[in-house]
């Protein structure tokens, strides 16, 4: 008897271990490890994924039978199957969690399954295809053994599975034509046909060589085969007119083919490395330290063109869907049709055609965002992730994973290196990088020896003094200096909306979200006060709802009162705005990049999002508006994140032949993450922060945890955070440091309170046992509604 174990969808952690099933003998040598199965679990169906096959179990009673199979073929390979049970216990997550994670966005929602074939086997097998090309696969339609024939031609490689996915996208279908003649037929045809009917006999003869395909009418519009010839032929019985699912296609843009450029003895220095190590298969992890400009992507590409060359395969993963468009472009016109994109702008038809080319191998290299680093690759040779130190490679919900760890876990499995790219490395792998555990490669000049860009720092305590402008007169002037030289600026404001929040200048009253501890944002497009952490929207009020004062008035400012403002200082000045609110349509991303890429616009303003990675030639100014933004959070990496952020977006400027400048405007010019960015000195910097790591015991000299829990009622968290702290003092060692529990600096979100504890540590052999108990433990209380979180190495202290 053969046997299956399987991960079913029932997150608890009493079923986070598999579960044994018998599988039916009309299955047997069919079923594999990755596949999701519908399993009888209780009084009810659920689906679950195999991860083993066995000839035994340890079950003393009648073991239950798979109730049917929902893929024909594995949807999660050996490796991600593997790596599944890893990430599940590096952060506390369910293996049902993990292995969902995996999946793209589409399979995770309702589908139908298509079976296609083609003629051959169509005509075999009468009872399954009922002379279609294409059936719906519906497993309560089939009996066991016409699923066990099915599987067979799919192992065979007669039968091809696609999925229709019902709630996102529908599948994209074009007219096709299928040949209904044989060679003799054709060949009869085609004496018969005169000379004048030039797309016929061109149509007869591409039936002839492709006779078993069906050919879609705009592939056979571009081989001069007219439509007034196709619905001839289907009148004469040539063809059967039927429909197709086309490939999505998520590039907007064709590209022109590029070719590797000479590199300066740094940048070869580093490829030579990096290829030695893809030669020896050696599982090195590269931080490679580049200063804004140094010529990092061409280094990227030369080495994932060597893995290549070796019959390897290549993941490119950058923090932002912004960087997305500019960097497979340039992949693309080197690597072409081997590329595959995966982002969360795309549509989930586009992310699973996308899916479905990596897993069937016709993809070698795959560029996105934090997600792809679970993309089917298989034979990787390079890992690379560039921007390594930007927080958004950390997932926030469940499972709450480190790319770079993952990125890490792999290269092993693969026996690959991996390459960290960064101006600005983080703390921790700068302080592996120097102990050793990285291997540290410096670009320390600029691409072609191009000047870094001239820094100035605006003290805005004296220019407030003169003048309410948003832009100091130093930065106005340069703007208009800029302008008129028809050369290009980035403008940074890292708040989106138009104000901060309101207020009644008689009452003081700030429009509060009903549902959270924050005040709402004010969105002048669409007239309405916003909670940018629930959503929840309001109109802007006119008098105060308290005091019913008409003197309302908003107070700080955000990118939509900026772009407003910037238009009336240079009215004649093409401006373009760039933030959540401007990028929410497909597309937005690419069309605002390529739209300032083709200086069809002068001013590009926004939030983060315009801050790293983005290479425009024309920028020669960029400016920093509220520099202190980052400085204002209660967190031990603010510090780092400010000079990371400015000196990032510094390096926007004069990255061509023109000098660029910056200025940063700040209530603070006297701190060290801003002196420092001024002169981009992250030698400094690094020694200055991590003196200030070593005093307050944080990472990367101690390891952290953050256990977070929320429930309606905040009495109920506290008390039950309060029991937390206690367990953990009596079971961890006196040299564990825990803080808290406190309450979060946001204490309610959506109705739900919240509470954290905060632990250091360096060496805690039972941590992970007594956190695991924790967990367990808190499985019986969710009934009363509360909700316990492990975050292992949080980004996120506040």
């Amino acid at each position: 008897m053969q046997i299956a174990q399987v991960i079913v969808d029932v997150p608890t952690r009493q079923t986070n271990e598999p579960y044994s099933y018998e599988i039916p003998a009309n299955f047997d040598g069919q079923v594999q490890p990755g596949m999701r199965v519908q399993v009888p679990f209780g009084p009810r169906k659920v689906t679950g994924f195999i991860v083993g096959l066995t000839d035994h179990s340890d079950f003393d009673g009648k073991l239950k039978k798979i109730s049917g199979l929902v893929d024909l073929s594995p949807v999660i390979t050996p490796e991600l199957l593997k790596l599944s049970e890893w990430l599940a216990g590096q952060t506390f997550s369910f293996k049902i969690s993990c292995l969902q994670t995996m999946l793209p966005g589409g399979m995770r929602t309702k589908f139908k399954k298509k079976l296609l074939t083609d003629n051959q086997t169509k005509a075999a097998y009468p009872e399954i295809f009922h002379g279609e090309n294409e059936i719906n696969y519906d497993q309560q339609k089939f009996d066991n053994q016409t699923i066990g024939k099915i599987l067979t031609l799919r192992k065979a490689d007669k039968i091809k599975v696609h999925y229709e996915l019902s709630n996102h996208s529908k599948p994209m279908l074009v007219k096709a034509f299928q040949s209904k003649l044989t060679p003799t037929q054709i060949d009869e045809a085609l004496a018969t046909i005169s000379k004048r009917f030039v797309s016929q006999s061109r149509l007869l003869q591409i039936l002839k060589d492709q006779r078993d395909l069906p050919l879609q009418q705009a592939w056979l519009s571009k081989k001069g085969v007219t439509s007034t010839t196709l619905e001839t032929a289907v009148k004469r019985g040539w063809v059967d007119e039927t429909r197709v699912r086309r490939i999505r296609n998520p590039f907007l843009q064709p590209v022109k083919k590029s070719y590797p450029l000479a590199l300066n003895d740094d940048q070869q220095s580093a490829v030579d490395r990096i290829n030695r190590a893809i030669e020896n298969q050696a599982n090195t992890t590269f931080l490679l330290e580049g200063v804004t400009g140094s010529g990092k992507t061409e280094v990227y590409l030369q080495a994932m063109a060597h893995a290549l060359k070796t019959g390897k395969t290549a993941l490119m993963l950058v923090p932002e869907i912004t960087l997305t468009p500019q960097i497979v472009g340039r992949i693309r016109s080197r690597f072409g049709d081997q590329v595959a994109m995966l982002h969360s702008a795309m549509s989930s038809g586009e992310r699973y055609d996308e899916w479905q080319r990596i897993n069937d191998g016709q993809a070698k290299v795959v560029v996105g965002v934090r997600s792809a680093i679970f993309a089917p690759l298989e034979n990787i040779g390079l890992i690379i992730m560039d921007e390594e130190h930007d927080s958004s490679y950390k997932q926030t919900e469940t499972p709450r994973y480190q790319t770079r760890d993952v990125a890490k876990w792999r290269a092993a499995y693969n026996h690959c290196p991996v390459v960290l790219g960064s101006a600005t490395p983080s703390l921790e792998s700068r302080a592996r990088a120097m102990k050793g555990v990285y291997e540290l490669i410096l670009l320390p000049h600029r691409f072609n020896n191009h000047a870094l860009p001239h820094v100035s720092i605006v003290d805005m305590k004296d220019e407030m003094a003169r003048s309410r402008n948003i832009l100091s007169k130093k930065l106005a002037d340069l703007v208009d200096d800029r302008l008129a030289k028809h050369e290009q600026i980035i403008l940074l404001l890292n708040r989106r909306g138009y104000s901060s929040f309101i207020m009644c200048r008689d009452c003081g009253y700030v429009p509060q979200c009903p549902n959270c501890d924050i005040s709402l944002t004010m969105h002048k497009d669409t007239h309405t006060l916003n909670c940018h952490l629930c959503g929840h929207k309001e109109p802007i009020p006119v008098v105060c709802p308290k005091c019913h004062s008409k003197r309302i008035r908003h107070y700080g400012i955000g990118s939509q009162q900026l772009e407003e403002q910037v238009k009336e200082m240079f009215p004649k000045a093409r401006v373009l705005r760039m933030d959540v609110d401007t990028t929410r349509k497909k597309g937005s991303h690419e069309a605002i990049i390529n739209k300032f890429g083709a200086h069809q616009a002068d001013i590009l303003l926004g939030t983060q999002m315009i801050a790293k990675g983005l290479d425009f030639p024309e920028v020669t100014l960029v400016g920093v508006l509220n520099a202190d933004s980052a400085l204002q959070f209660p967190d031990f990496r603010s510090s780092e994140r400010t000079f990371q952020l400015l000196t990032q977006v510094s390096g926007r400027s004069g990255r061509a032949d023109k000098q660029g400048e910056v200025v940063i405007q700040t209530f603070n010019p006297d701190h060290y993450a801003i002196q420092l960015a001024k002169t981009q000195d992250y030698e400094k910097f690094y020694q200055t922060e991590m003196q200030i790591r070593h005093i307050g015991k944080y990472p990367p000299y101690y390891f952290t945890v953050k256990i977070t829990g929320s429930s309606p009622s905040e009495k109920q968290t506290a008390y039950e955070m309060h029991q937390i702290a206690h367990f953990l003092r009596r079971y961890l060692t006196n040299q564990a440091i825990i803080l808290g529990p406190t309450p979060k600096t946001i204490k309610r979100i959506n109705n739900r309170y919240f509470y954290q504890i905060i632990i250091k540590y360096r060496q805690e052999p039972h941590l992970k046992d007594v956190l695991d108990k924790i967990l367990t433990t808190s499985q019986t209380k969710e009934r009363k509604g509360l909700l316990i979180s492990i975050d292992n190495e949080p980004l996120d202290f506040m």
